[in-house]
């Protein structure tokens, strides 16, 4: 069994979640102790239980400490079921994390597996719905992941209710990832409002423009308004495109945060993957790791990328990954980024 330390570098609920994805993905039993142990509610929280649920079910593990407040977690996965699966993550709890837990296993399946979650689709500290829907997946597509979703409705907080349909099918032709530095161009992306005003809209996405324009980028913003949500609420997703990979940037509105200062912050957070010319941008370096070190343990395939900076999630993922599979993820500054290489040890 392997055993982690939860409270190891940014301490979340990250650890959690990529721990029991290794676990299922590799076969290995796991012990996860001091689970978020320097938050201020250490332990498992709600938001947490889902997806060790969803795993769960799908791998036929059994399970103790699976309860609110645990601050230890012991999972022991067996075979993985394929087939269809439907689950409601409650209130706004990320649905977007949720499935970054299970996508991995499209490595080890012989058969698609469906879902359909319920929960929050656009909310605090996850990817939106648009992040993961049109940069994570665009990347992972490339070394041969095939996911295909379909929104039904938006999931703000608190009330969640959102709803998406995926279908994870067996990788087929698993491709490493070999990217340099890279020149994009214009900025593409969504806003998703429900039950607000439209001029909230239109200010972020004037205010995107305006930043745009002083750098002499041009922009094609979309807003995908949906008022059968539950919760009003807004987020804004932003991208660039190169010829070889895509960088992207997202945010979820909150009162008291105006709408001309988010549709800024966003703005300026993608351009700075476009100026630094990095490969990957700094959210993607971090979730892409389990799928290269997967495809180095197991194929002996290096890969490698550039970002602009590493963040202590992707530390810590790094750390944790290395625990599970015979690699080693190399991180070196070169020139103003900062490479990282995926190989077998």
């Amino acid at each position: 069994m392997i055993e982690i330390d939860g409270s190891y570098g940014e301490g979340g609920g990250q650890i959690l979640r990529s721990s029991i994805s290794l676990s299922v993905l590799t076969g290995k039993p796991v012990l996860i102790k001091n689970i978020r142990a320097n938050r201020p509610n250490p332990g498992l929280r709600a938001q947490h239980l889902t997806a060790v649920r969803v795993l769960k079910e799908i791998s036929n593990a059994s399970v103790k400490g699976l309860e609110i407040g645990s601050p230890r977690l012991e999972f022991h996965p067996k075979a993985i079921k394929e087939g269809g699966y439907r689950f409601d993550i409650g209130t706004a709890g990320s649905i977007t994390l949720v499935l970054q837990t299970i996508i991995p296993l499209s490595f080890e399946i012989s058969k698609p597996i469906s879902l359909t979650l319920r929960g929050g689709t656009d909310v605090k500290w996850s990817p939106t719905w648009n992040y993961f829907n049109d940069v994570f997946l665009h990347i992972v597509k490339a070394i041969g992941i095939d996911a295909r979703t379909k929104l039904i409705r938006r999931g703000f907080y608190p009330k969640g209710g959102g709803e998406v349909e995926i279908e994870i099918f067996p990788v087929q032709n698993p491709k490493p990832l070999f990217l340099e530095e890279q020149e994009y161009s214009d900025i593409g992306g969504v806003i998703a409002v429900s039950k607000l005003k439209d001029d909230i809209p239109k200010r972020i996405k004037h205010s995107v423009i305006k930043t745009a324009l002083e750098r002499s980028i041009s922009c094609q913003i979309e807003v995908d308004r949906d008022d059968e949500s539950p919760s009003e609420g807004v987020s804004i997703t932003l991208w660039s495109d190169s010829k070889e990979s895509k960088v992207g940037a997202s945010e979820i509105g909150e009162k008291g945060l105006p709408s001309e200062k988010l549709g800024r912050v966003v703005a300026e957070n993608v351009l700075k993957e476009i100026e630094s010319r990095s490969s990957l941008d700094i959210r993607m370096a971090d979730q892409i790791l389990v799928y290269l070190a997967y495809i180095s343990a197991k194929y002996g395939e290096r890969s490698f990328f550039f970002t602009r900076e590493i963040t202590g999630h992707t530390r810590t993922n790094a750390w944790l990954i290395e625990k599970f599979l015979p690699v080693k993820i190399i991180m070196n500054r070169v020139g103003k980024l900062f490479k990282i290489e995926i190989r077998e040890v």
